[in-house]
């Protein structure tokens, strides 16, 4: 085995990393700097021309400081859950580097001429039962493995993320199953600051008012500002509120935003729905799981030694023994697989009548091909982080709260 570069380094998805894999973003990670700025920028703005003059307008007299305070304190606390929210693994399901074995259907095809070649397909979908309805799950050809329940594919980051919610241009990531929880607490916190900072600049407005003594017009004119300010966080209440309360009717009713454009009220999202308290304890209050992915880890690479056969031979040779690609002959090895037994029993496989009675129909320098090859490959499953790894996915051990069976066909 030999070590040469990192997980991240050779990440097939389309995102982006910082700090040598640390920090995970999708590929538009653009736009979380925008993001940050129309965060920062009002709230500067709020400090400086709002709170500052608010310092010693209550009692006792330095009670005003406390709206600076909460106003720094609480903007802090929004940026340390959009970071919770954009930089991290948001529920990636690590790829296979093979399709599962185990669902695998050999089939035989017959040629013009009449010879039957051996055919291998993968259904495309499989049900299986959570809380006792059967939900489809489909296979994905690019991560090469049966999604579980509520997972999806994101086209934009070409990731499989469990329990797949929406992909946000704003973090500049998918939201998924272990950064929803960070997503929704930062979009409410943010309705809530929109709520302050238009609250206290409103309240400006009136003190003005009441120490001029003249009309809204007037204190508007001395404190522009925070008209400006009303007005941004005005319009932002109609984007963050709406957002917050379009996640509280999800949660309540346990669906994410794909299920509910997608499927709408169906049996799929009935099958998660364990009432408005339990749904909200499964999303607040349950233990945030570990990443399946270590991005920092480094990629293992099998070298597989000289004298390997990459392929099955498919053109016919006499009994001389096969060359290697520089002319040497290919070293013999005793434990090399029967070829011919191997075509035998996936034609007893798909056809075990037949199998007993006529054999495998194929052409016979095949059959023959395990006396003229010395040696073929045997290939161990892996993962595309490296490490050995199931070609199937476990979906029953992966939906946690959920009774989950594969459904027998």
């Amino acid at each position: 085995m030999t070590q040469t570069q990192r997980v991240f380094q050779a990440w097939k998805g389309s995102n982006k990393f910082i700090l040598g894999g640390r920090l995970i973003f999708g590929p538009d990670a653009k736009s979380v700097p925008v993001t940050l700025l129309l965060i920062i920028v009002p709230v500067i703005l709020f400090c400086v021309f709002v709170a500052r003059h608010l310092r010693h307008e209550f009692s006792p007299y330095n009670a005003g400081y406390a709206i600076l305070v909460v106003t720094l304190l609480f903007t802090i606390y929004v940026l340390i859950l959009l970071s919770f929210t954009s930089a991290r693994d948001p529920g990636i399901v690590p790829r296979n580097s093979h399709p599962p074995e185990e669902d695998l259907r050999y089939e035989t095809t017959v040629t013009p001429d009449g010879r039957r070649t051996p055919s291998v397909q993968i259904p495309r979908t499989k049900e299986v039962i959570v809380n006792g309805v059967a939900v489809r799950v489909k296979y994905c050809d690019t991560c090469m493995l049966y999604r579980p329940p509520r997972c999806s594919h994101c086209s934009i980051c070409n990731n499989c993320v469990e329990r797949f919610d929406h992909h946000c241009p704003w973090v500049g990531q998918c939201i998924g199953q272990r950064n929803y929880r960070y997503f929704f607490m930062f979009v409410s916190s943010a309705t809530l600051l929109c709520i302050y900072v238009f609250s206290m600049s409103a309240l400006y407005i009136k003190i003005l008012m009441d120490h001029q003594r003249g009309t809204v017009w007037m204190a508007m004119r001395e404190s522009p500002w925070s008209v400006a300010l009303m007005a941004y966080c005005f319009i932002g209440l109609w984007f963050v509120g709406g957002l917050t309360g379009f996640h509280l009717y999800l949660i309540s009713t346990n669906q994410t935003t794909y299920e509910n454009f997608r499927y709408r009220a169906n049996s799929r999202t009935v099958a998660y729905n364990r009432g408005c308290a339990n749904n909200f304890l499964e999303v607040f209050c349950t233990k945030v799981k570990p990443s399946r992915n270590n991005f920092r880890a480094f990629v293992e690479e099998e070298q597989h030694p000289r004298g390997v056969v990459v392929a099955l031979p498919t053109t016919t040779t006499t009994g001389e023994a096969a060359e290697d690609e520089n002319g040497g002959r290919r070293e013999k090895v005793e434990d090399d697989l029967d070829i011919g037994d191997d075509l035998m029993n996936i034609s007893q496989r798909c056809n075990p009548a037949e199998g007993s009675n006529h054999g495998l129909d194929i052409d016979q320098s095949i059959l023959g091909v395990a006396e003229r090859a010395a040696t073929i490959r045997t290939e161990t499953r892996h993962g595309s982080w490296g490490s050995g790894r199931s070609g199937s996915w476990d979906i029953e051990a992966d939906v946690s709260n959920s009774n989950v069976r594969e459904r027998p066909s």
